[in-house]
């Protein structure tokens, strides 16, 4: 796997940053988890899902949304459906969900007023359980 930085921005008016990693995921990633996160015989049924998705979206960071939703989805394909469903809405919600958990339960605005340690901390904290589930 590999990974990018991005450089998201928290606060316009006084430039501060948010440095958060951003996992480069594969087709082959989303196949990998759907074979190891959900019974041989939904393969089909959440392969079917992401497909219908990867129609309707037309989104450049295909591969990614469908990862965050698989790991949201914990192996369950009713959940995997609905997370679809807010993908297709608002693809970013379900990023932000699966990426970054701790920012989200946060707030990125009140994630902005900690002192930096403490962020970069929280920010280091996602990127482990990701990376941890990721990876398993």
């Amino acid at each position: 796997m590999r990974l990018r930085i991005s450089r998201l921005v928290a606060n316009t008016r006084t430039s501060q940053t948010i440095n958060q990693p951003i996992a480069c995921v594969s087709a082959g990633d989303v196949e990998r988890i759907v074979r190891r996160d959900f019974p041989k015989e939904h393969v089909n049924p959440v392969m079917e899902t992401l497909g219908n998705y990867a129609r309707e979206s037309g989104s450049r960071e295909l591969a990614r949304v469908q990862v965050a939703a698989l790991k949201l989805a914990q192996g369950d394909l009713e959940s995997l459906q609905k997370w679809i469903s807010a993908a297709t809405r608002d693809y970013r919600d379900v990023l932000a969900a699966a990426e970054y958990p701790q920012c989200i339960q946060r707030g990125m605005f009140a994630l902005r007023e900690l002192p930096a340690k403490e962020k970069q901390q929280i920010i280091d904290n996602d990127w482990k359980q990701y990376q941890e589930w990721l990876l398993k």
